[in-house]
């Protein structure tokens, strides 16, 4: 774990000559555009450039929306109140960079695409190459190269930017906002969907920049060594601010310990299994069998002769690195994939491609990923959102009193009441995520499969999550979920498979 250190953050700071004022707000009230009550008040920060600042906070809390008004694009209440020394222009949005969950950037918009698309042997029509996602704006050619080298995306440049992972979509992002030269860049949760290498290769290019950088991670996230401040938040005000060091310590101390209780009940889950396997010698039904199955695009192997089975009521992390093909795996058993027919792949006991439907597929799987997440109508409500899920869709559909029922009582189990009728687009990227979980349950399927599903959330929601599947999963439901973080996978995980570079079986 990358941790604070005095000697490199003095060494940044050497780098500064003269300290001066880079973004200050005093006593403001900030508002999004059309809402009459503020969503911050009276807010007091300055930021100078001989410092490195981490926001942190839980869902909620209003990590983003602090992202967002630092870099202009809510309305300040009195206009003196702000100030952006660090630009010269009267639109600090122009010159300052925020890359958040969603595309935004006019490029590239995922409204034009569908989500199966990703997996088709040809390019869509409206192809968007990552080469050209990124050399648009006539970007320097020598700069060009070195971040895409830092990044490691140089070997991604001639695919589109659609089929690429959700972690490869974030670091090509972030490379684009450093290839604008901003005044200032700020990155809300950056680590989301990174594996460990990428993460700690994004946090040592971050800190090797000349370039202001704001970070907003999750208070569970790595932390960066050249870190100078941190700002706690809580219910959409500043709680805390101070110093790394102090926050790393109380963070970590309670870190160890929830550890040593998750390491405790998966022993103790352990044996169970193994007891019941002794007394029971009937193997449970498969739910999902792979036999040497094999992804080829243009020559390019994804999943190299992988073997893999899913027993009922059984549960898995399905773990590897970034672009090691787990979606692709997990597209075939949802449907999604056309390669399927071309390899020996068993879903719930019946061969693929002997008469099935996709759809009599899906209504057996609930499904949660980053990519599902970025095709939802910002206005549709939480309610109208968790509900596709009974259809397996994307739009709105009419459901019934009874499903209804369903759906209230699962938002109840989170604690998630008030967000039913509230519409995505007035909800963080986290709390977006939690109607996605519960659009994932509302069948109740035999398959729940989550795709990097605790992006964006604290550490309380994922243990909440947690607990309530060893309450409610019944015993015959299985399980696979795809996480980087280790400390994310369920107590009630005891299976592990994982991929290797090119799709190998890495176990």
């Amino acid at each position: 774990m990358l941790r604070y250190n005095t000697a490199t953050t003095q060494n940044i700071i050497k780098h500064y000559r003269f300290t001066h004022t880079l973004v200050q707000f005093n006593n403001a009230n900030i508002h999004r555009f059309g809402v009459k009550e503020p969503a911050l008040k009276n807010l007091t920060l300055n930021i100078n450039n001989d410092q490195r600042l981490v926001i942190i906070g839980s869902v909620g809390a209003g990590r983003s929306t602090l992202a967002e008004t630092i870099a202009g694009r809510h309305q300040v209440k009195p206009l003196s109140a702000a100030k952006w020394p660090v630009v010269n222009s009267p639109y600090p949005s122009e010159q300052i960079r925020l890359v958040s969950f969603k595309e935004d950037s006019g490029t590239f918009s995922y409204s034009g695409h569908y989500y199966q698309e990703r997996f088709n042997f040809s390019d869509p029509d409206n192809d968007v190459t990552l080469a050209h996602y990124l050399e648009k704006d006539k970007v320097d050619p020598e700069a060009l190269d070195k971040v895409i080298e830092k990044l490691d995306i140089k070997h991604l440049m001639s695919l589109s930017f659609v089929k690429l992972s959700n972690g490869q979509t974030r670091r090509a992002r972030i490379a684009r906002a450093l290839l604008q030269k901003p005044a200032m860049l700020i990155l809300d949760e950056p680590l989301m969907g990174l594996d460990v290498q990428h993460r700690s290769r994004l946090l040592e290019t971050l800190g090797d920049l000349d370039t202001p950088v704001v970070l907003v991670l999750r208070p569970q996230d790595e932390f960066p060594i050249w870190a100078t401040d941190v700002v706690a938040l809580k219910d959409m005000e500043i709680e805390w601010q101070g110093k790394p060091k102090e926050f790393l310590e109380k963070r970590d101390k309670l870190k160890q310990q929830e550890e040593q209780e998750r390491e405790a009940y998966r022993q103790q889950q352990q044996q169970i299994i193994k007891k019941q396997q002794q007394e029971n010698n009937t193997p449970s039904p498969s739910v999902v069998e792979l036999k040497n199955v094999n992804v080829i695009y243009s020559g390019t192997k994804i999943l190299d002769n992988i073997t893999w089975t899913v027993g009922q009521g059984e549960r898995w992390a399905l773990l590897g690195e970034n672009g090691s093909g787990k979606t692709t795996l997990l597209s075939f058993l949802t449907g999604d994939h056309p390669q399927a027919y071309a390899n020996e792949l068993y879903l719930f006991g019946r061969r693929r491609g002997t008469g099935e439907s996709i759809w009599e597929i899906k209504q057996k799987v609930g499904l949660v990923s980053p990519e599902i997440h970025l095709y939802f109508n910002q206005g549709l409500t939480g309610l109208e959102a968790a509900g596709t899920g009974f259809f397996d869709v994307v739009v709105p559909r009419p459901i019934s009193e009874e499903q209804i029922k369903v759906v209230r009582q699962l938002f109840k189990d989170f604690s998630m009441e008030s967000f039913m009728d509230r519409k995505l687009r007035d909800m963080s990227s986290g709390e977006q995520r939690m109607v996605l979980l519960i659009r994932s349950l509302v069948k109740m399927p035999e398959l729940i499969i989550w795709d990097e599903p605790f992006q964006g959330l604290d550490d309380k929601m994922i243990k909440n999550i947690n607990t309530w599947l060893e309450e409610h999963m019944r015993p015959n439901q299985s399980l696979i979920m795809v996480t980087h973080h280790e400390d994310e996978i369920p107590r009630s995980v005891v299976h592990r498979f994982k991929l290797g570079p090119g799709g190998v079986d890495a176990n």
